[in-house]
């Protein structure tokens, strides 16, 4: 059946027949639903797919457990990604609750899981993960209109010489090569961080070198994470093409 929801549901179980089960009973309750069986598939297929936004794993299972799951996900999600996660368990041992808490868990499940209280609590976690979009998208949305009320000043601002001449050297050559992507994506002022960035400058230096706050710098920085979908300024710096150049 077509599912009402955009945000799928990755269960990870490494007993096939409850992973099926789950993945049958949330399905027919509407949402759209894969399963695997170990930690590892889980974390390829949470990085293929970007419109995970809930997994609901055992916490005890060969190889990587629940828990490290946990971590490993955090650690692989791409800056912004949101997701909610809840565990199963079939231990007595109230410190697996503990732990999975700690560790930033939303919710958990006894085994054998009552299917009533799991629909219950996988709306839950989705109307939480519907609101966490709202509130990101507002915070993104008033990131780029400082930014762009921040653009808007310096241009009508006057300009020292020396200034102008040092921030003209990062913008792209008019005669210049092509942009190849994701950094077609970018405004000139955002190139010209990422540029900074690929040459190992901190935020500091950044915002000495083009004359604006640090602060601005950091929203600059995170709009172009964001645009170039990859996870950290290290990766930007090493993706960024060093063999050609968009400088005059």
């Amino acid at each position: 059946m077509d599912s009402p929801h955009p945000v799928r549901i990755l269960v990870v179980d490494d007993e096939p027949l409850i992973a099926e089960e789950l993945k049958e009973f949330l399905e027919h309750a509407g949402y759209s639903v894969t399963s695997c069986h170990t930690a590892q598939d889980a974390l390829q297929v949470f990085q293929q797919d970007r419109r995970i936004g809930i997994i609901l794993s055992d916490i005890h299972m060969p190889g990587l457990t629940g828990l490290q799951l946990v971590g490993e996900l955090a650690n692989l999600a791409a800056p912004g990604r949101l997701y909610e996660i809840a565990l199963f368990t079939g231990s007595a041992d109230k410190q697996d609750v503990i732990q999975a808490l700690r560790a930033g868990v939303s919710d958990y499940y006894q085994k054998p899981v009552d299917l009533d209280e799991l629909r219950v609590g996988v709306s839950r976690l989705y109307e939480r993960l519907e609101q966490q979009t709202k509130d990101q998208q507002i915070k993104l949305r008033i990131q780029d209109l400082a930014v762009s009320l921040h653009d808007m000043r310096t241009d009508a601002a006057p300009t020292p010489p020396s200034t102008t001449a040092r921030s003209v050297a990062y913008l792209p050559s008019p005669a210049g090569f092509d942009i190849p992507e994701p950094f077609d994506k970018l405004s000139k002022r955002q190139l010209a961080v990422t540029q900074l960035i690929a040459k190992g400058m901190t935020n500091y230096q950044i915002s000495c070198e083009l004359g604006i706050t640090e602060n601005t710098v950091k929203l600059y920085v995170s709009q172009i994470l964001r645009l170039t979908r990859v996870h950290n300024r290290t990766q930007l710096a090493l993706s960024y093409p060093t063999h050609a150049s968009y400088m005059n």
